[in-house]
């Protein structure tokens, strides 16, 4: 079936997997216990299974200049011994699982409702029991120092990273939230402790519960167990000094391979923006004027992803194309972003974008234990009401994607990077587009050797 025949399948797909979750779009019912913790309960009469999710407003856009990967090595130290896992696993059959973004940590504890009052215990020993003697500290850290060094990076990987420290510099978007082997070899025990103190307090948290148990029965093991959590005296702002304008010359990074992975990046707006639907469509939108513009892109691996944050973020255009054609993609990609800009959206391109985004809001929510991911958003990004998806989506009108377009890519900073073999992308950028290679020191400039005018001194011919 041809390729266009199957996006009214996947818009469907998309609403019937964002309808499949009733959990997210039933109001939970709303807590909170002396400390400032607040909890979000659903509760699922006769399910013998519970889902715990503790959502920390703070994340890696916190990591101390130089220290990239702080946050997320102290999300480690919650739960440092295997053991722990092992049990949400094997003797639950759940999961335990932390996540660190730039926004967030979150803990999900999957796991059997019987067993509440075990799961609840686990969780207070990492917030409130939080190890960090220093031969704990040492042992979690070379093993994220050792997963950091054994894992292939990827020339998009290298891409990825590259294109987000060009456009933001030294702003926090501009590291990897995991952190490097050179920043995480900076971060001390002091550093973590510091942190903890900081961010990981009862009244910078929300905890979701969904599952079959009472809610009397949770919230007095809630009392019990995490009233004695640590209230913060302030939360720390979420307020970092604005990025520079992005250097207009592409840069070009070494990387393995005859293909090239090409990226351009503007910046984007907050995850509390009242344009992020609409932002989310003309992604989309940019991504099929660029395979228009770019024929090869078709056959090729290609996005175009608008990413949002506390602050506002950044809409990355990527693609994976050979080295002679780099100019050629970076090119149609810049007058792509024009385009958008200069002519409304048909209808029938309007409809196609809607169809995509539909698709990628889908695929996180579709996840069982993504189920209250939009109520715990609301806390993290301070948003007005709880969205759905799909009427935002469904409400973008091509005049709402056209001021969008005017708004943030009306004379834009433009970031670019293309990785790949520097003696093949080279040539082929020559006197199309302005470049530097990172680390190649370029030749001093050779001043014009004056020439002699005529005068008192000069001899005559």
């Amino acid at each position: 079936m041809p390729l266009k025949n199957l996006r009214p399948f996947a818009a469907l797909l998309a609403l019937l997997l964002l309808a499949s979750n009733a959990p997210a779009q039933t109001a939970p019912d709303r807590e909170q216990l002396l400390n400032g913790l607040r909890i979000l309960f659903w509760e699922k009469p006769g399910s013998s299974d519970v889902l715990v999710k503790l959502r920390i407003h703070s994340g890696a856009s916190f990591d101390l200049a130089g220290k990239a990967g702080e946050m997320a090595l102290l999300g480690d130290l919650l739960f440092p011994d295997a053991a722990t896992i092992d049990f949400f696993s094997d003797e639950m059959g759940g999961k335990l699982s932390i996540t660190v973004d730039y926004d967030s940590t979150t803990i999900t504890m999957v796991g059997k409702a019987a067993q509440f009052d075990q799961i609840i215990e686990v969780l207070r020993n990492g917030l409130l029991a939080t190890q960090f003697a220093p031969e704990v500290v040492n042992r979690i850290k070379e093993a994220r120092l050792k997963i950091i060094r054994e894992t292939a990076i990827s020339p998009s990987v290298v891409a990825d990273r590259a294109i987000a420290a060009r456009l933001f510099g030294e702003f926090p978007y501009g590291r990897p939230s995991a952190g490097t082997v050179e920043d995480l070899g900076r971060v001390d025990r002091a550093d973590l402790m510091l942190a903890r103190d900081r961010f990981l307090n009862s009244n910078n948290a929300t905890l979701a519960i969904v599952g079959g148990i009472q809610k009397a029965r949770a919230l007095r093991t809630l009392r019990q167990l995490l009233g004695p959590w640590r209230k913060s005296e302030q939360i720390v702002p979420t307020s970092f000094r604005q990025p520079v304008p992005a250097d207009s010359r592409a840069l070009v990074v070494n990387g393995p391979g005859a293909s090239a992975e090409v990226r351009m990046a503007v910046r984007g707006i907050a995850r509390s923006d009242a344009d992020y639907f609409a932002t989310a469509i003309m992604a989309k939108l940019i991504q099929i004027r660029w395979q228009s513009l770019f024929p090869e892109l078709t056959n090729k691996p290609s996005s175009v992803r608008s990413e949002s944050h506390v602050l506002p973020g950044i809409i990355v255009m990527g693609a994976s194309v050979s080295a002679g054609a780099t100019a050629d993609a970076l090119l149609t990609a810049r007058k792509a972003l024009e385009s958008v800009v200069s002519t409304v959206a048909t209808p029938a391109e309007l409809e196609r974008a809607r169809s995509e985004a539909l698709a990628e809001f889908a695929g996180p929510l579709a996840k069982p234990e993504s189920l209250p991911d939009p109520w715990l958003d609301t806390e993290t990004f301070r948003l007005k009401e709880v969205p759905n998806a799909v009427a935002f989506l469904q409400a973008v009108t091509p005049a709402d994607v056209h001021r969008v377009a005017g708004r943030l890519l009306n004379n834009p900073s433009i970031a670019t990077v293309v990785v790949g073999e520097p003696m093949q992308i080279k040539p082929a950028l020559q006197g199309k587009i302005p470049f530097e290679v990172f680390g190649e020191i370029p030749p001093p400039e050779i001043a014009p050797k004056p020439v002699a005018k005529p005068g008192i001194n000069a001899r005559p011919s």
